[in-house]
Parts: structure tokens; sequence; C-alpha cells
């Protein structure tokens, strides 16, 4: 796909590295909401700038409840990078990560996490989390987590042309 004429690219007109990385996470949701085996989420793992890892939602096509894009993506970079352990990486998620991919993402230490569309934003398309996420703080969550909301719009997209 030409960046200039995808709509999801929201990077291509700029040298922006988060946005970059940003749009390949919206991209990756896309390609997810196409195919029966995925979903609409997209998430990019980065060391410095090297992509580590990328990949979409597969929930439906491995018939395991587990496998979120944050998940997916969180396991082949520590399988890639032999450890268990992925500071000094960073997370590009095209929405706002669940309880289970945050508990995930604790675990792997990220450096930061970059979300394009939040958790409010999931629920009101259908993708509900839990109570108890709900009615934590955002701000602690956000804070704690190192969490930088980037290209909001962009992710929108791809739930709103479903």
């Amino acid at each position: 796909m030409q960046g200039r004429t995808n709509p999801y690219f929201c990077y291509m007109k700029t040298t922006d590295f988060p946005k970059k990385m940003m749009g390949k996470a919206i991209c990756l949701a896309k390609k997810g909401a196409a195919n029966e085996d995925g979903g609409p989420f997209g998430a990019v793992i980065t060391k410095g700038e090297q992509i580590i890892a990328a990949t979409y939602n597969n929930v439906n096509g491995d018939q395991d409840c587990t496998q979120h894009a944050e998940l997916r993506a969180i396991q082949m970079a520590c399988k890639k990078l032999g450890t268990t352990n992925l500071e000094g990486c960073v997370l590009y998620t095209s929405c706002e990560p669940c309880m289970m991919c945050l508990g995930a993402a604790h675990w792997a230490n990220f450096d930061y996490i970059y979300y394009a569309a939040s958790a409010e934003d999931a629920k009101e398309f259908g993708f509900v989390y839990s109570n108890m996420y709900y009615n934590s703080s955002t701000e602690d969550r956000h804070e704690e987590f190192k969490m930088i909301q980037l290209c909001r719009n962009e992710a929108l997209k791809v739930w709103s042309q479903k």
C-alpha cells in the first residue's frame, strides 16, 4: 500500500518515529479486521529504531482468547530477543491495552507504551473491558505504564469502516 493513498498511514507525512510505528500498528489492526481469523487490533514492539515484533489480534484464528495483538507481539519479541524482559523496548498498540495485556506489559517492563484508541473508544465500538478496568484511575494507569496517546482518529477509522 502506498502511504499517500492509505488513510491509516498517519505517519507518512512526518519523520516522527513514534507516529510511523503507530501507523504500522493501525495498519495491522486494519489487516486483522479484514481477516476472518483476526481482529481489529494491531501492535508493534521496537528496540531503538528496529522493529522486533509486529502482529494483529488472532483470537478467532487460534481459538485462544489470550491472542490479543499486544500479547502476541510480546511473545514474538521475547522469543526473538531470547529474553523475558523487554526493557529498552517500546510497545505501540492501536488501542489502549486491556487488563490482561497491561499485566503482560508490566512483566515485559517496556520503556513506554503508545496507544491510539482509548479504552472508552473501544467500549463505544463494542469492545468492552471489565468494570474493574473502567472503574480504575485512567491517570494512574497511564502514569504507571508510561502510556502516551497518539493517532487516535486514524485508529477509530478502522472500527468505523467495519
